[in-house]
């Protein structure tokens, strides 16, 4: 949940080439590829694979390269796309979603439309609740509508709808804890690593104490994530080279 972000915090976000410092592409829409994974983001540019991301920011997206595609086949946008339950009259579409830009993973949608009435206007629906996607429907099997939930029980788990100030806290002390956590770490010593970054953070003045206390509070239960990232950034720095290199061999 660390690297979960909203479709629609994404929309507006300038892609920036890490190694240039250049702005080369606005991202205006998240596609998903024939596995329901998220792939691309589309911009006034062209299409900037997900593979290519180091890091989000809250106004850019940081990339190992400016690697812009023409748009791939078989991509589908998820954004507004029909939601439907067979066996009742009750219908929605994807008001927005939730992914793990890291994994590329769909971690949870949000819906709107009837079945999501009864929710205050707007239901999250797991991906475990699915029963068949495609391109033009999402199916919900039998019983999946009374297992959505409102939006604010729903979510209250992911860093996505966190505070911005706590969200750059969290991203803060993530970033430095990857270079101190190894996989062999157990949960506390990772408590302690964190307790103890927490502590110079808040020693420096800098910080809102209650938004540094909700981060701390914040980071603990999501150690696994915390190494589980540290292990794959070496292998998303292999992949997004050996992908810009071949990007750049097809346009000679």
């Amino acid at each position: 949940m660390l690297n979960v972000v909203r479709r629609s915090q994404m929309i507006g976000l300038r892609a920036v080439d890490r190694t240039t410092a250049t702005n080369f592409n606005t991202i205006e829409e998240v596609w998903v590829d024939d596995t329901g994974r998220v792939a691309y983001l589309a911009g006034t540019q062209g299409y900037t694979p997900l593979e290519q991301v180091e890091v989000i920011e809250p106004d850019a997206v940081l990339t190992y390269s400016r690697a812009v595609v023409e748009p791939p086949a078989n991509l589908r946008r998820l954004h507004r796309g029909a939601v439907r339950s067979p066996n009742t009259d009750s219908s929605g579409w994807v008001e927005d979603f939730l992914f793990d830009w890291e994994t590329r993973e769909i971690a949870a949608y949000i819906l709107g439309g009837d079945m999501a009435t009864p929710f205050g206007e707007r239901a999250v629906l797991f991906p475990e609740d699915l029963a068949a996607i495609n391109s033009e429907v999402i199916i919900l099997p039998d019983g999946a509508s009374e297992r959505l939930k409102s939006e604010s029980e729903g979510l209250k788990g992911f860093l996505s709808e966190k505070s911005q100030q706590v969200r750059n806290l969290v991203n803060t002390m993530s970033s430095r804890l990857r270079s101190v956590i190894s996989p062999q770490d157990k949960p506390d010593v990772v408590r302690v690593k964190i307790k103890e970054l927490s502590d110079e953070l808040e020693a420096s003045g800098q910080h809102d104490k209650n938004a540094l206390a909700e981060a701390r509070e914040f980071l603990p239960d999501k150690w696994e994530s915390l190494q589980h990232s540290a292990s794959r950034a070496t292998a998303r720095v292999k992949s997004a080279l050996d992908s810009a290199w071949k990007q750049i061999a097809r346009k000679k």
